[in-house]
């Protein structure tokens, strides 16, 4: 098929060189044909030699590269790029499970489908495009979904009105694909939950904390945990797990709250040693006269872009500096950043000086990441969004 082509300015080619998934609008010395948002268009360099196949958008990211090789881009393309993803998740061991059966099953560009993130919820796939280009083949990836994954998957919900680029025409409401809603609980290493993905955060739940919710448990023995910015109360089911003397749990969303509280009943029952409270978590630093053993601190991005990043970068540290005094002498910070305009550097630079201002010993036990069904291509180091370390904090 002949597709559009975009030539781009002498030396601009060498990202694609080095397989870099993005071409920025500022490369492109000239456009062959008319694309419009969402088309595949052949990249070529100023001398029309070929480079790479993508996504158009008009944008500061004018394509989103899905193949460096000049293939034809249909239902097999796709097929067999989904299948891909879903032979690593199996040698995860992610796929079949009866502990989980939660988790990614598409990270875009980690997954070679940049644009496109799937997440899988029991017998519900979550389907979320961040390219036109991926918004308009939904149907087809839906259909494929299916098919790979043997027909475990009987509804596909789309999740994409808050995430494709908003210079379009496109109008969408999130909506089903396939199948009726399904209501199911839903299995993480063991633990039961509740997870909204009608209304919830991201597709629902936070599924890149994982196994770093497994790691807390082995802290939280006979510990006072405090658990910051719940949303669904994962860290806190964990640390209940693991054997938790009080557990309390912070969100300012009453939603958040809720559904935390739902989540510890369906694992324990109605608990003595669960709080929660619907409060700002600066405030309740500031104000709560407990300590406690164990803090987690996952804040939403604080920064979304790099005009935010000196506001998010001194909200990180103020942050920290609160909890480290919170913490009894020998007590666990679980600290993490979801800003993908953050670098670990940064965020641990941030950190540092949230111990500097608190006046207090600080040891590195862990430095955490995103788990391996959130592949970061290492082409793209702007995927490895999620850091984070755990912290021992001692009085001087």
């Amino acid at each position: 098929m002949n597709y559009p082509r975009i030539f781009l300015k002498p030396g601009k080619e060498q990202s694609l060189r080095r397989f870099h998934p993005w071409v920025f609008s500022g490369a492109i010395k000239r456009i062959e044909g008319s694309p419009l948002d969402g088309d595949v268009v052949e990249i070529c360099d100023t001398n029309g030699i070929f480079l790479a196949l993508g996504h158009y958008q008009n944008g500061s990211i004018a394509v989103r590269i899905f193949s460096f090789l000049q293939v034809e881009v249909d239902r097999n393309f796709w097929l067999k790029k989904i299948q891909n993803a879903l032979s690593v998740r199996q040698k995860l061991g992610l796929f079949p499970n009866p502990k989980t059966n939660i988790f990614r099953l598409v990270h875009g560009e980690g997954d070679g489908l940049p644009g496109l993130i799937v997440d899988i919820y029991g017998a519900t796939a979550v389907i979320q495009a961040h390219s036109t280009g991926m918004f308009l083949i939904r149907p087809l990836l839906a259909e494929i979904i299916v098919e790979v994954l043997n027909g475990s998957i009987t509804s596909i919900y789309d999740k994409s009105s808050g995430t494709i680029p908003g210079k379009n025409d496109i109008q969408t409401k999130d909506s089903y694909l396939l199948g009726p809603p399904i209501n199911e609980i839903l299995l993480e290493n063991g633990n039961k939950f509740l997870v909204s993905w009608e209304e919830g955060q991201k597709t629902g739940f936070f599924v890149d904390q994982r196994e770093n919710r497994l790691l807390l448990e082995k802290y939280c023995k006979n510990a006072n945990v405090l658990n910051t910015f719940c949303y669904t109360g994962g860290f806190s089911v964990y640390a209940l797990r693991g054997g938790a003397k009080k557990v309390i749990s912070v969100d300012s969303s009453q939603k958040a709250i809720d559904l935390t509280n739902s989540n510890i009943k369906i694992n324990f029952g109605e608990t003595p040693n669960h709080q929660s409270f619907c409060t700002d978590v600066f405030e309740f630093l500031k104000n709560s006269k407990e300590e406690f053993d164990v803090i987690v601190l996952d804040p939403p991005a604080f920064a979304k872009s790099t005009h935010a990043l000196k506001n998010a970068l001194q909200a990180y540290k103020r942050l920290n500096a609160a909890a480290f005094r919170k913490l009894k002498s020998g007590g666990i910070l679980f600290t993490f950043s979801c800003s993908q305009v953050v670098n670990r550097e940064q965020f641990r630079n941030a950190v540092f000086s949230g111990s500097i201002i608190a006046e207090k010993q600080v040891r590195i036990l862990h430095q955490l990441t995103q788990p391996a069904d959130h592949p970061v291509n290492i082409y793209h180091p702007e995927g490895e969004y999620l850091k984070g370390l755990v912290l021992q904090v001692d009085n001087f």
